[in-house]
């Protein structure tokens, strides 16, 4: 039985997670969110189900946005504590959950949402046919992952080609499977797949595809941020949306 890899309980993970930008500012932090958030239905009135929860950010928003009811799941007990810990809404609940086993009732959710953590999942068909299950039909899918190019590497960075322009090393992107790195602890697991492969899982699991956007920084954005110029080298992060 497939397991996900719990890193988020490690302890120095952990720690070094809390100081990043999108754990301080919450989803204002994600350089990536108006793009995502442009992707969602309206929220008035919609029961939510957020895949890999975190700190619950996004919980506690769709709440502002009006949804009825909202869960929370992820498989790190130190996310959900510190979720639970800053969340008064009893609309919200939270729940440890392993998504590679995911077992939600049938028709139960207008909304299934997920920010950077499908990417961990190795059994992602079966978690795409759990999610439609899931789903009243019309409910939505709206997820972000790493981009396969940006999670391709084995190594991290960039390097500088002879003429002086920068490289992102790609290795071997039609090699699908575990991918191992070292962030902010050594060893972490993602699972590196093709786009056209999470497109046609979706398409397997009878979802009807909206959007597809490989996301980069606007103009806005870099002027704000300067050092947000260096994420128009290559995609960082693939954003879909679909419906069942």
């Amino acid at each position: 039985m497939t397991m996900t890899q719990n890193i988020y309980d490690n302890p120095g993970f952990f720690q070094g997670y809390t100081q990043l930008g999108r754990s301080v500012e919450g989803l204002d932090g994600a350089a990536e969110w108006p793009a995502l958030r442009a992707l969602l239905p309206d929220l008035r009135g919609l029961n939510v189900v957020d895949l890999g929860c975190g700190f619950g950010w996004f919980c506690r928003w769709a709440r502002d946005q009006g949804a009825a009811r909202v869960l929370g799941l992820d498989v790190s007990e130190k996310m959900l504590a510190r979720a639970r810990d800053t969340t008064g809404d009893a609309a919200i609940t939270y729940a440890r959950a392993d998504l590679e086993q995911l077992d939600l009732p049938v028709t139960s959710f207008d909304l299934a949402y997920s920010s950077l953590a499908l990417h961990y999942i190795k059994d992602l068909a079966g978690l795409l046919a759990a999610v439609h299950r899931a789903l009243v039909p019309g409910g939505s899918v709206v997820f972000s992952v790493e981009h396969p190019i940006y999670m391709a590497p084995t190594h991290p960075g960039w390097s500088i080609d002879p003429d002086g322009r920068k490289t992102w090393p790609v290795d071997s992107y039609l090699v699908e499977g575990p991918r191992t790195t070292d962030w902010l602890a050594k060893g972490v697991v993602k699972q590196h797949r093709m786009i056209g492969t999470t497109l046609n899982l979706l398409i397997q699991a009878g979802f009807s595809i909206s959007h597809v956007e490989e996301w980069g920084p606007a103009d806005e954005q870099v002027q704000a941020r300067p050092e947000l110029a260096e994420e128009r080298e290559r995609p960082m992060f693939l954003l879909v949306a679909a419906q069942r």
